[in-house]
């Protein structure tokens, strides 16, 4: 409690402190080590469109990182029962990883680990193939009703504890690596409510904190076995209660003490979409190696930017090393995205006619112009380069 108290001292001192402009340079003129991107991995038929966007978008912008939802959307030869219709193949990927290494980009698959192996009522690929490893079956997805609901049923986990799981989950999260040619790889394992759940006859008794660090830990020394990298989204690993972050961006089960039971290789995606909050100081502090991640409101993605540039400025080297910069993130599918990015930039899809005259329903999903408009922030932001 005692390390607690000072480091929200110390988090206090920086929300004081003076702001700088915006401008991804440090005092020495160096950039963000880490401009990165997070966004659902394209469908094979709209690849053409997600490769414009690398080419003419990101790479000019001087994004170095690309975390690609991967999920299910992969031919798995490993698992094929686990593959989404129609999913991307190795060659579609090939075509990917060419032109991030042509442009220097970080390629990082991600498939969703622990948490969110469920959405609403539909029920993902793992858990639909193997309910065995559901932590808590008596739970049905096919009876949600919109959160808050009694089940607290937000997203399905699986148990780490099940003696087969990571039989199935590592060798889908080997093929997908060897098929990126990645030396990291994106677990998810963000907003996991269940955990340690009463009914699991192997968690039940478990410690919550234990439970996620065991798992962290687990999937972070099999990546090393091949020289990879384990990266994850912080949210886990913050006190909810303490920080008055709350149960979305931090942790009200009892899981934030995993944070000094995980190897400090470990890299952290610090995310916080309404407000900068600055837990990063928490992670870096802490040993780690972290990103702040921004969403849709774009005076919080620049304050985001400004911040871990300022960090870096102002700490000792040994801190200012573990600051590596600031991911964006994108959660509506990449597709639909894409489409609403290029009307929104210059009115028109990279070799179609004018946007109004492009194909797709303006109803299949919600306006969210703000992420839109904050990654088109981010990029001028990085743009902003001699």
């Amino acid at each position: 409690m005692k390390h607690l108290s000072f480091l929200l001292m110390t988090l206090s001192f920086l929300v004081l402190s003076p702001s700088y402009k915006c401008n991804v340079k440090g005092e020495a003129g160096a950039m963000l080590p880490i401009r990165g991107l997070a966004i659902e991995a394209p469908k094979p038929e709209s690849l053409d469109r997600f490769l414009y966007f690398i080419e003419e978008d990101l790479a000019p912008a001087h994004f170095n990182v690309l975390i690609l939802r991967v999920d299910w959307n992969y031919a798995y030869q490993s698992h094929p029962e686990l593959c989404d219709p129609n999913p991307l193949k190795q060659e579609d990927v090939k075509q990917i990883v060419a032109l991030c290494r042509e442009h220097g980009i970080r390629l990082v698959p991600q498939i969703n680990l622990l948490g969110h192996q469920s959405w609403a009522e539909t029920t993902h690929a793992l858990l639909r193939e193997y309910p065995q490893f559901d932590e808590n079956p008596s739970v049905k997805t096919e009876d949600y009703t919109p959160w808050p609901n009694p089940e607290r049923l937000y997203c399905k986990s699986y148990c780490p504890l099940h003696p087969e799981v990571h039989d199935v989950v590592f060798a889908v999260v080997d093929e997908v690596c060897d098929a990126f040619e990645a030396d990291a790889f994106h677990a998810g394992m963000d907003e996991v409510f269940y955990l340690g759940e009463e009914e699991c006859p192997r968690c039940h008794d478990k410690d919550k904190a234990d439970l996620f660090a065991g798992e962290v830990t687990l999937i972070r020394n099999h990546l090393a076995e091949k020289g990879r990298q384990l990266m994850i989204w912080g949210d886990r690993l913050i006190d909810g209660r303490t920080t008055g972050i709350g149960e979305w961006e931090a942790s009200y089960n009892d899981t934030w003490p995993a944070i000094d039971r995980i190897p400090k290789d470990v890299f952290i995606c610090d995310w916080h979409y309404e407000r900068a909050d600055l837990t990063a100081v928490y992670f870096a502090l802490k040993g780690f190696q972290v990103a702040t991640c921004g969403y849709r409101n774009p005076d919080v993605c620049l304050q985001q930017i400004d911040d871990q540039q300022r960090f870096r400025a102002q700490s000792s080297p040994e801190t200012a090393a573990r600051f590596q910069g600031y991911i964006h993130t994108i959660w509506s599918g990449a597709d639909h995205f894409l489409k609403r990015y290029y009307e929104l930039k210059d009115g028109k899809q990279p070799g179609e006619s004018k946007a109004g005259e492009a194909e797709g329903n303006g109803d299949e999903e919600e306006d969210r112009s703000g992420d839109v408009r904050s990654l088109l922030a981010v990029i001028n932001a990085f743009t902003q380069q001699p």
